[in-house]
This record gives C-alpha cells, sequence and structure tokens, in this order.
C-alpha cells in the first residue's frame, strides 16, 4: 500500500457554498501535507464548511481526519476564507504528522527543556478557534456523539489529544477505571486532569507535567450544564450526568452552538 494518498483518494465533504476549485485545492493541499507521511496512510476524509451567517467573523472551516496505519490524525482551522482555512490546517496537519515520525516525545510536543518532564511549557497550545458570539437564547446542541472511551494512561490520553488537535480528551483512566478528561491550560500553559468520580485507586503515573484536580466534576443535568456554560463562558464544561452517572463533555462549537460528548452505554 502506498504510503502516500493521491489526491483523486481524499475524500472530500463539503457544507454550504464551497466551489469545485475550493475543493481541489483542498485535496491538492492535503495531499502534499501527507507526502512524507511515515505510516501508510489508510483514509483521508476532509471537510469544508462555509457558514452563510454574515455575522460570523471566521465562517470557513477546514477540518481533516487521517489514518495512518491505525492511528488517527486530526487538524482543523477556521478562517475568513476557505484557501486560507486549507492552509492552515495543511500547516498543522504537516506538524502532526512529523510529530507522529519522531516518536512519543515528539507527539506530546516535546522540545529540549533544563527541568524534567516539562514538555507542555515550553509548547505552543494549538490554536482555539474563535467561537461566535451567539446571543444565549439561539444556542442549541446541534451535534450529539457517543463512543466507547478507550482505557489508556494519562500520557496517552495527552497524546491522542495532541495529535487530533483537540482542547480536551475524555477517556477511562487505566489505573482508576474512572471516567476522565485531560485539557490544555494557558494560565499557566499545561495540561489539566479532571476526573468523574473520586478514584478508588490512585491514577496511573503521568511522566508529564499534568496538574490533578482535587474536586471531582459536577454532577448535573444537562440543562444544568448548559446554564453553567453559560453563566461561566468556558470553552467546555465536564459533568458526571445525573442519569446515567457517566463523564460527559458540553463544548461550545465555533458557531455558537453547542456540541455535547457521551459515552456509549
Amino acid at each position: 500500500m502506498s504510503r502516500v494518498a493521491s489526491a483523486e483518494s481524499i475524500v472530500v465533504r463539503t457544507h454550504g457554498a464551497v466551489s469545485e476549485a475550493e475543493t481541489e485545492y483542498a485535496r491538492r493541499r492535503v495531499g502534499a501535507a501527507l507526502r512524507h507521511a511515515p505510516e501508510p496512510v489508510l483514509f483521508v476524509r476532509v471537510k469544508l464548511t462555509r457558514l452563510s451567517d454574515p455575522a460570523v467573523p471566521r465562517p470557513a472551516v477546514a477540518q481533516v481526519n487521517v489514518d495512518l496505519d491505525g492511528r488517527l490524525v486530526r487538524a482543523q482551522a477556521a478562517r475568513p476564507s476557505l484557501r486560507e482555512a486549507v492552509d492552515e490546517v495543511h500547516d498543522r496537519l504537516r506538524d502532526r504528522v512529523r510529530r507522529a515520525d519522531r516518536g512519543w516525545e515528539a507527539a506530546r510536543g516535546a522540545r529540549p527543556s533544563d527541568r524534567a518532564h516539562e514538555w507542555r511549557h515550553q509548547t505552543e497550545p494549538a490554536e482555539r478557534l474563535r467561537y461566535f458570539p451567539r446571543p444565549v437564547e439561539e444556542r442549541q446542541i446541534v451535534r450529539r456523539k457517543a463512543f466507547g472511551l478507550g482505557r489508556m494512561t494519562v500520557d496517552e490520553a495527552i497524546e491522542e489529544m495532541v495529535l487530533l488537535d483537540y482542547r480536551f480528551h475524555l477517556f477511562t483512566e487505566a489505573g482508576s477505571g474512572v471516567d476522565s478528561l485531560v485539557h490544555r491550560t494557558d494560565e499557566p500553559v499545561g495540561t489539566h486532569l479532571v476526573q468523574a468520580w473520586t478514584p478508588p485507586v490512585a491514577v496511573s503515573p503521568a511522566s508529564s507535567a499534568v496538574t490533578v484536580d482535587p474536586q471531582r466534576a459536577p454532577r448535573l443535568t444537562l440543562p444544568e450544564a448548559v446554564e453553567r456554560l453559560d453563566a461561566m463562558g468556558p470553552a467546555f464544561v465536564f459533568f458526571t450526568s445525573t442519569t446515567t452517572g457517566r463523564g460527559c463533555v458540553l463544548y461550545r462549537r465555533y458557531d455558537g452552538h453547542y456540541g455535547l460528548i457521551t459515552p456509549a452505554e
């Protein structure tokens, strides 16, 4: 199998007013970013979105998902134009492919440091998408995703978060068996771990510089989680569902609406 995906093999899905020229441009740029992929490229899926709301300052969104021989790598960007968004995704995807090639330390974003394990403190965090300030009364949960949470160590969860270009990652912590969330922090720059309930045993050791929240995630109904997200203004709220008892994430989308991630039953 070829290590490099041809432009014709790259699946592009579009939403909104996206031209054929923009679709072909995305295929070429994504193909170029994968030219030196370290593993066989099993599939490439690109999603191009142009929002119709004229008030949104960055209505063009490009998202790419790549399977590198079983390892998922992802990149996304929102810009005023689709060509700008695609160019940004090209750069971010190329960087993530290089991280995958350099191994575990590079995948976590490591750079030389005179302090042990301070991998995140000298690494630029992933760009946060700018959220459209949609009025509260117009906001809706427009996307719901349920999936089986992977059981992994904290370090493995951080690796996936970086390669998938996420601000947070929901998983089952291997040492405690507890629904958990790792997420990026800006001040100080680093990574934070929160768990859905007080674990019966210690979490698996992390070689990364991770701060652990001593408080468990709040137990909330979905309307209460929405209210908290609106009132506090964060990018997401990690909470334990009063209905299922599982850890869930309600997050703010780039279009000002909400998305909900829940564990599969």
